[in-house]
This record gives structure tokens, C-alpha cells and sequence, in this order.
């Protein structure tokens, strides 16, 4: 198992940086996130139990270690529950993404940055496969379907 982390890690790292990158705001933080997802997966991999594949258990980690990097971000610079205050503009005006809910910026993001089809993503987030289709950010985005729950 060890082998196909390593090669799990040597082939997707660019995939997985890059999506954590996005969920936690922050390119370090993402990479850092990867590596501490990665070295879990390495402590935790006798928890693996073959149902799903490995990249998804992988991507579920990856998700998780970047969501964790997300929180402790936003408490460091004081962003908690306060999309506002990180506003570009300093008018609490919100940019597209941050309309929508957590969950659907990951469901994105695993898709354009990591190019993950649908029921892998499903997998990785612990959600229906047929949700994470019907449930894409881009249409509620796009129709006016979000939430501005966090």
C-alpha cells in the first residue's frame, strides 16, 4: 500500500495542491495540507478498507487536511463567519464563490482544479454521486440556487 501512495502522490501531487490550495484559500496552505494528508494516509492506512479506491480515500484526507487549514486560517486573521471582512473590495461585497456553501465550492473545486468526475468527488466527500451532479455549484450558481450558509 505504501508503493501506491507513493505513487499516488508522485502522479496527482500538481491535482491535489492545487485543489487543497483553492478549499483553504491559500497556495501554502494547500501544499502543507497535501503533505500532512499524505503523511496521515501513511499512519492510517491499515483504516483503509477497500471500499472505494484509494484516490478517493486519499482525496477525502486531502479535502478534510485543507478544510483544517481553512479554519485555522480564518481564525489566525480573524475571518470567522465573517465572509465580509475578507472582501476585496473592503465594502462587503462577496465574490461569486463566496455566494456559495462550503461544500459546493469543494464540489468545484475538485472538478476544475483536480478534474475529478462526479462520482469520485462524491466518494471523496462522503456524498450520493447523483447529488454531487444534481447539486453542482456551477448551475445554482449560475441560476441563483446557493445559499448563504457556511
Amino acid at each position: 500500500m505504501i508503493d501506491d501512495l507513493e505513487e499516488l502522490y508522485r502522479t496527482q501531487r500538481p491535482q491535489f495542491c492545487r485543489a487543497a490550495a483553492a478549499i483553504a484559500g491559500d497556495g501554502a496552505l494547500g501544499e502543507d495540507a497535501v503533505q500532512d494528508a499524505f503523511a496521515k494516509a501513511v499512519r492510517k492506512r491499515r483504516s483503509y478498507r477497500g471500499r472505494g479506491s484509494l484516490e478517493s480515500w486519499v482525496w477525502r484526507i486531502v479535502v478534510n487536511a485543507a478544510r483544517d487549514a481553512r479554519r485555522k486560517r480564518r481564525a489566525l486573521v480573524g475571518l470567522r463567519d465573517r465572509p465580509e471582512a475578507a472582501s476585496p473590495n473592503g465594502h462587503g461585497d462577496l465574490l461569486p464563490l463566496e455566494l456559495l456553501t462550503d461544500r459546493q465550492r469543494e464540489v468545484l473545486f475538485l472538478h476544475y482544479y483536480a478534474d475529478l468526475d462526479y462520482a469520485t468527488i462524491a466518494e471523496a466527500l462522503g456524498i450520493r454521486a447523483a447529488r454531487s451532479a444534481r447539486r453542482s455549484p456551477l448551475p445554482a450558481a449560475c441560476c441563483g440556487r446557493h445559499s448563504h450558509r457556511r
